[in-house]
Formats: structure tokens, sequence, C-alpha cells
């Protein structure tokens, strides 16, 4: 599937409220984040607190050239919990960090702009 990241691309077609809560999105906290100097594209491999229900999940991002590892952990983001895991090389990407491109088309991440608790869902 190839999302179109084009700020001027027509919205996608209307979706039912039961296709959107299929989705779930969560936040969580970023308790580490490393190099990935395997991955095909710069990255980092993170992994996220999504609390004591969902755990420490691991996800690989292209935010390099946004973000530096120093200010990523204890950061919280939004990731999507519920799609299979995917591996990337020899690392396993448990969740889809999400992210809005900016005018060049690099990621920045989404979060909330008051701290939630890890875990809650996105509505």
């Amino acid at each position: 599937m190839h999302l179109n990241h084009d700020s001027n691309a027509p919205a996608s077609p209307n979706i039912s409220f039961d296709d959107f809560l299929k989705v779930d999105i969560r936040v969580g906290t970023i308790v580490s984040a490393n190099l990935f100097p395997e991955a095909k594209k710069p990255a980092y491999q993170l992994v996220i607190d999504f609390g004591e229900t969902i755990g420490k999940k691991k996800s690989s991002a292209q935010i390099t050239t946004q973000y530096s590892l120093d200010e990523l952990v204890g950061r919280q983001v939004a990731a999507v919990v519920n799609f299979p895991p995917r591996q990337i090389g020899k690392f396993m990407s448990e969740v889809l960090t999400l992210g809005f491109p900016n005018e060049n088309g690099e990621v920045i991440l989404f979060a909330p702009d008051k701290a939630v608790p890890n875990g809650a869902r996105l509505f």
C-alpha cells in the first residue's frame, strides 16, 4: 500500500466509524533510541512503553533528519499497535510510529501536546 504524502492530495474515500475503530492508535513514551545502521534508509530503532497492558514495543522510524537520539528518550509518541510485526533487516518492528511529512517530506512525529497516560487510545 502506497500512501500519498502530498498535502494537496484529496481526502481518502469515506470509511465507517467501525472501520476507524479497527485501527488501534495508542500513545507511549520512548524509553530507548538507537541507530539502525542496517536499514536501507536512515532510521532509528525505538523501544516505546505503552503501559502495563500493551507493554514495551519496538519500532523502526525514519526520523534521523529531524530528531537526535538524545531528544527522543522520554518523548511521547503515537503509534498503531495492532498491525502485524514487520521484519526490517534483522530488526522486528512491532508498531508503526506515526508522523506527518514536513515541507521537505521528512517525518515529524505525532504526539499529544500535553502528557497523557501511556497506553491511552486515540478516539
